[in-house]
């Protein structure tokens, strides 16, 4: 009997654009600044996905690859239309490339990650009699949506028409999931960069990863601005 090939892991991200990601973060930081926090953590879900065995890495990309992306990943070019049809076209792509295997998708937005949260689950010793992987998020979205058997007909069943980011948008999936039968792994629940509530809660919960020391850097020079502000003159401060 042969062995059951490892998942194919997908990342679906916007390239890390001032102007174009994280534009609820802006204010309390520039475009600029917002775009860096983007790509930090872009940086952080790469980085904690190289280390969850997988037969195949994919960029599901919308803009440009740049610097931050590592060897290994391999970018395919998101599809046109609203995100449910992104998202299945997505899986059509892994079920190309990699027909035999599994596939599961995360977006850009949740850094805190932890290799484990995903290893374990998609292990071949625990992925027997599982159809699906459901992680949802605390905003009423979800972070993660896998695949046993990733077939562009599925995908489009099971995603096309499904409203995207509303507080209903993870139930609606998951009613979804169930109504075509599926045995769902449900993974834990892990809160979206959308906010800089989320973003402080997020660094918090990673400390250690490059999103936590991009904001801590940001906020670092907020604050030494704010401190030079204060000192000013009046008339410096005018200039």
């Amino acid at each position: 009997m042969l062995a059951a090939p490892p998942p194919t892991l997908l990342v679906i991200a916007k390239a890390p654009v001032p102007g174009r990601v994280k534009t609820r973060l802006t204010p309390p930081f520039t475009p600029e600044q917002a775009a860096s926090l983007a790509e930090a953590a872009l940086a952080d879900t790469l980085r904690t996905l190289e280390t969850v065995p997988a037969s195949r890495r994919l960029l599901v990309l919308d803009g440009e690859p740049g610097a931050w992306l590592p060897v290994g990943w391999q970018v395919v070019r998101q599809s046109g239309g609203g995100l449910d049809e992104r998202l299945a076209a997505a899986f059509a792509a892994a079920a190309r490339l990699a027909p035999e295997a599994p596939a599961l998708l995360v977006g850009m937005d949740t850094p805190q990650l932890s290799a484990a949260v995903l290893a374990e689950p998609l292990s071949a010793a625990r992925r027997t009699g599982v159809d699906a992987w459901y992680g949802p998020a605390s905003d009423g979205g979800f972070w993660a949506l896998g695949l046993a058997r990733p077939t562009e007909r599925l995908a489009r069943r099971l995603l096309l028409g499904v409203p995207m980011s509303t507080a209903d948008t993870g139930r609606a999936l998951l009613d979804r999931l169930t109504a075509a039968g599926l045995r769902v792994h449900h993974l834990p629940e892990l809160t979206d960069v959308d906010t800089v509530r989320d973003a402080r809660l997020v660094a918090g919960r990673a400390p250690t990863g490059t999103f936590a020391a991009r904001l801590r850097s940001l906020d670092a020079g907020a604050a030494d601005a704010a401190a030079g502000a204060v000192g000013d003159t009046p008339a410096e401060a005018a200039r």
